[in-house]
């Protein structure tokens, strides 16, 4: 099967179902009770089918929600995954299906990328990644085009220049907004199906009034989907004056959670679900409220059964939403294999607690655990 072009009419990646969509059955059949946990082996599940590998830690921007802002700067050489490290991954998850190459950095940033996804593809092993987009080149963009690379999200917070650089620090809108522009232009030159193009907007306090704009904007670029979603953490699992300190604030002052902001939201989600309407541009949109932790019955997450995120160090960390590889660590896989890690006992407990009424820290403070990401 030709790998882009007219023919490839369903791209991979439409056919697989992502980790993150919900619980899955083996999560849902723990949460029926531990018995079934020690009865099924639902602890100690069959090797993931995705991998999220932070490729890089360097970033070239300061963003306001993200920890890259909050730590010192990470030089891009060293904070680049080796190559041998991201191989030996690889061939240790031989059921690997879907190849997630990002994490707190800018994946354009490493020079082991492309490697990586000739690797993915020459495997059919669905793969692509989320940029801020300030290195995509029209070079860059034909490259990532021929590559075969699946599908590429585009970090694009505000329909004007004011609202996107007060988040996106470092960034300039207009050369971003060219760039996706570019990335589109090259892929309708190829007449290929791939990378699907997604936007990712963050909704917080200062941009959501932004939203139907960008949609109205997207219309226009042709882009195929914007997702749009809410801020990934609270941060409450953390010392309040300690190293989280300024994300744990920053979030605290954003986050669409609570009082009026949920009426705003409410309002902006609608105004952008009826120009999505009219544009004809895929819209997802996440759910209004602040995470409850008293709604047993909507809390969830099925990471730890399907899927593993590792960072540039080797670290394995039950999912993408963590930030910050001290917060928790379930192996390393410097030390250890990853198979060894998934069965082992840190892994075990942690989704023993997950399915019960006393989850992980971590997961506390979780917008996608408390569904409402």
């Amino acid at each position: 099967m030709p790998r882009f072009g007219s023919m490839r009419a369903t791209p991979r990646f439409l056919r697989w179902r992502g980790a993150a969509a919900g619980p899955s059955p083996r999560f849902a059949a723990a949460r029926a009770g531990h018995s079934l946990v020690m009865s099924t082996g639902i602890d100690s599940p069959p090797l993931p089918s995705h991998l999220q590998l932070e490729i890089t830690s360097a970033c070239n921007l300061r963003c306001m929600m993200c920890l890259v802002r909050y730590r010192p700067p990470v030089n891009k050489l060293s904070g680049a995954m080796r190559p041998e490290l991201f191989h030996r991954l690889v061939e240790q998850v031989p059921e690997l299906r879907r190849l997630t190459l990002q994490g707190l950095g800018e994946p354009l940033l490493s020079p082991y990328l492309p490697e990586m996804i000739r690797t993915a593809v020459d495997r059919r092993i669905t793969v692509g990644f989320n940029t801020n987009a300030t290195l995509l080149t029209a070079r860059r963009a034909a490259e990532l085009v021929a590559s075969g690379v699946d599908w590429l999200h585009v970090s694009l917070d505000g329909a004007h220049p004011r609202a996107y650089e007060k988040i996106r620090e470092g960034a300039s809108f207009d050369a971003v907004v060219a760039n996706l522009a570019g990335l589109v232009t090259a892929k309708r030159a190829a007449g290929s199906a791939t990378p699907w193009i997604r936007v990712v907007f963050v909704a917080m306090r200062d941009n959501v009034g932004e939203l139907s704009g960008l949609v109205r904007l997207l219309g226009g670029i042709g882009v195929d989907e914007l997702h749009v979603q809410n801020l990934s953490h609270s941060f409450s699992d953390t010392d309040p004056a300690g190293r989280y300190e300024g994300i744990r604030s920053f979030t605290a002052e954003q986050a669409l959670w609570t009082g009026a902001d949920q009426d705003r939201a409410r309002e902006a989600f609608a105004a952008a679900a009826e120009a999505a309407r009219d544009l004809g541009l895929r819209l997802r949109l996440p759910a209004v409220g602040a995470p409850d932790p008293g709604g047993a019955h909507r809390r969830g997450c099925s990471w730890p059964w399907d899927a593993a995120y590792v960072t540039s160090a080797g670290v394995v960390q039950p999912c993408c939403m963590v930030m910050g590889d001290d917060r928790v660590s379930l192996g390393d896989v410097t030390e250890q294999t990853f198979p060894e890690i998934w069965r082992g006992p840190a892994y075990r407990e942690f989704r023993r607690r997950l399915t019960g009424d006393d989850p992980p820290e971590v997961c506390r403070g979780c917008s996608l655990y408390h569904r409402t990401f």
